[in-house]
């Protein structure tokens, strides 16, 4: 990969694996992982719940964008925010800088592992359900994707190897127009 697109930027769904499997990937490739929720914390000084607790789920999408916009970093392996996607500076921005892969993850699935919904810190509307959120989300993450991986029935290491083995064979379109 080129220098300038040497960053595999992981989307998804909270709750899909972009921090674990992040972690994994970046010792796999002997990349830095960087994890833009945590960032986000210690930058501000405060939990995401803290900020969209005292102002909002809207507040916390632009600091997340300023943030990704913020980036510009080589050899890295990025966990966004789940709600990255909302923002199509941000998006064009990670997209300029990597490789966007979409850890994609069934509904049930999700219902299943996350179990902090309403504490979570998640950048959604306080009456929106997980999957309102999913529905709203899904259609963006695959919007961006250079690459889907289907993760439900993997384990973190087989997701990995999935990107890897995608990584290898892929070619960048950076048209990203529909």
């Amino acid at each position: 990969m080129a220098a300038s697109t040497s960053n595999i930027i992981l989307v998804g769904m909270p709750g899909a694996g972009k921090s674990t499997v992040g972690v994994i990937l970046a010792k796999r490739m002997s990349y830095v992982f960087l994890d833009t929720d945590i960032l986000i914390q210690a930058e501000q000084q405060r939990s995401l719940q803290d900020i969209v607790d005292n102002e909002g789920h809207l507040a916390l999408r632009k600091i997340e964008e300023d943030t990704l916009l913020s980036l510009h970093v080589h050899n890295h392996v990025i966990a966004t925010g789940g709600s990255a996607v909302y923002s199509e500076a941000a998006m064009l921005h990670l997209s300029a800088i990597g490789t966007i892969v979409f850890l994609d993850i069934d509904l049930s699935t999700l219902e299943r592992r996350i179990s902090n919904f309403g504490t979570r810190g998640l950048a959604k509307r306080p009456e929106q359900s997980l999957s309102d959120l999913f529905v709203e989300r899904e259609e963006l993450y695959r919007k961006y994707a250079d690459i889907s991986v289907p993760c439900s029935a993997l384990t973190q290491e087989e997701v990995c190897s999935t990107i890897l083995e995608r990584l290898s064979g892929y070619q960048p379109d950076r048209s990203h127009s529909g």
